[in-house]
């Protein structure tokens, strides 16, 4: 295969992750133009503390979009959505620090595969009700076409196309959305607020009002304790993605990259501190990197320090992220359908790249009460004014079941399970080997 140009590698590498950088701030609530240009700035610090050995751009992960619907359910602003998710940002720094310090291996002594599956699958699952009860009712035909199209896109399509279905899927929304309008007219259903109304599918009046050059709205984060413990837990899916990221790119390029790999994850930890600190969502790797690095066969980081240039400019444009805020309901419907199904489906795959065996009643016990307690959003209380529900109560009983039955277990069921940096660490790959990744974690 002949390798593409760097030009090429970087618009492809900013197409990649083009899908879950534009839907998971607006599934957050939070400003797009801010998002995207924060991206950049994450991707540069990033890029900048591996000293360019760690091909990667960095965007908003999915994971984060349950951890905002819950906290707005519960009554929080945008402030608290980005101060919660600020701390997530400073213990993701810790355990890189850690990582750094004691290797790989500290991980894998509070977060072992079945652990780090079962908190990626409820967190995943949590979402469900959210797609159900907000995007899906405002169109319900459309989302069902936008389902239909984008799952085609990710199974028929090949190479970089397969990569960017979300994307595509976007495009054919807002295509779709636009005809309906012309032959339908205006529909009666919910929209964004709730209210049912009469209302246009695609709604491209800010569009027009918004300026071509301007800056983002910024904010600064508001901090509150329910907020913080409902989002603390998504810190193991995020070690779980950097370490994979980590160990994909470096059987890639064929450089062991084990030495980088707490770098990686405080860098991520430091882009996302600053990102939620002017009010933008946190940021983590983009496993779509390696469809990109496999597709053209292009290593270098100068593709990353494009496309991070490239965002910085699309942040300063408000009438990008007039056009991205413009995403009709029911094109969210559908692409959450998939999207929230496959996080949650990537909690089992990481127990299949590691070999978990859920016979044993050590690893089923603790996942299965903590699952359904995440995905039902099981509530204990503790008091009037704290409690515990969904993620935040599903991730404790999953962590501290498991350990606590290990403890207590006998010794035949106690059998060594593979480190996170010799199984799980390695989720991003399929069968096929280096440079033609399998399945991919969704971001």
């Amino acid at each position: 295969m002949t390798p593409v140009t760097g030009g090429v590698a970087s618009a492809q590498a900013r197409h990649a992750c083009a899908g879950a950088t534009f839907v998971a701030p607006v599934l957050m609530g939070l400003d797009p133009n801010l998002a995207i240009m924060m991206s950049g700035v994450a991707t540069v610090i990033f890029l900048l503390a591996t000293r360019g050995r760690v091909p990667s751009y960095l965007g908003c992960s999915l994971s984060f979009v349950g951890v905002a619907a819950v906290i707005r359910a519960q009554g929080g602003t945008s402030a608290t959505v980005t101060g919660a998710v600020f701390v997530v940002g400073v213990a993701l720094f810790l355990v890189g620090v850690a990582v750094q310090r004691f290797g790989a291996r500290i991980i894998h002594a509070a977060m072992p595969p079945i652990v780090t599956g079962a908190v990626v699958m409820l967190i995943g699952f949590n979402l469900a009700p959210v797609t159900a009860s907000t995007y899906w009712p405002q169109d319900q035909w459309t989302a069902l076409l936008v389902m239909l199209f984008t799952g085609l896109a990710v199974v028929c399509l090949r190479g970089f196309w397969s990569r960017v279905a979300i994307f595509l899927g976007l495009l054919f929304g807002y295509g779709i959305s636009w005809l309906f309008d012309r032959v339908f007219g205006r529909i009666h259903s919910v929209d964004g607020s709730g209210q049912l109304t009469d209302h246009w599918r695609l709604d491209l009046s800010g569009v027009g009002q918004a300026d071509w050059v301007g800056l983002p709205d910024f904010h600064g984060p508001s901090f509150q304790w329910s907020a913080i413990l409902v989002a603390l837990p998504v810190v193991i899916a995020l070690v779980a993605e950097n370490a994979g990221h980590v160990k994909a790119v470096g059987e890639m390029t064929g450089d062991n990259l084990d030495d980088k790999l707490g770098t990686a994850i405080s860098a991520d930890g430091v882009g996302s501190m600053l990102s939620t600190a002017l009010g933008g969502p946190p940021n983590t790797t983009y496993s779509e990197n390696i469809g990109v690095m496999a597709a053209t066969r292009v290593y270098s980081t100068a593709a990353y320090w494009a496309a991070a240039g490239f965002a910085l400019l699309f942040g300063i444009c408000p009438k990008f992220g007039a056009v991205v805020a413009a995403i009709p309901g029911g094109v969210l419907g559908g692409i959450t359908v998939i999207l929230y199904g496959m996080i949650g489906l990537l909690g089992a795959q990481i127990w299949t790249r590691s070999g978990v065996d859920l016979r044993n009643p050590l690893n089923l016990v603790p996942a299965a009460a903590g699952i359904i307690i995440g995905i039902g959003n099981v509530t204990l209380k503790f008091t009037d004014t704290f409690s515990l529900s969904g993620i935040a109560l599903g991730t404790l009983v999953v962590i501290t079941g498991y350990h606590v039955l290990r403890a207590l277990a006998p010794a035949h069921l106690k059998a060594q399970e593979p480190l996170l940096d010799e199984g799980t660490s390695s989720y991003d790959m399929g069968a096929e080997g280096p440079g033609e990744p399998g399945e991919r974690p969704a971001r």
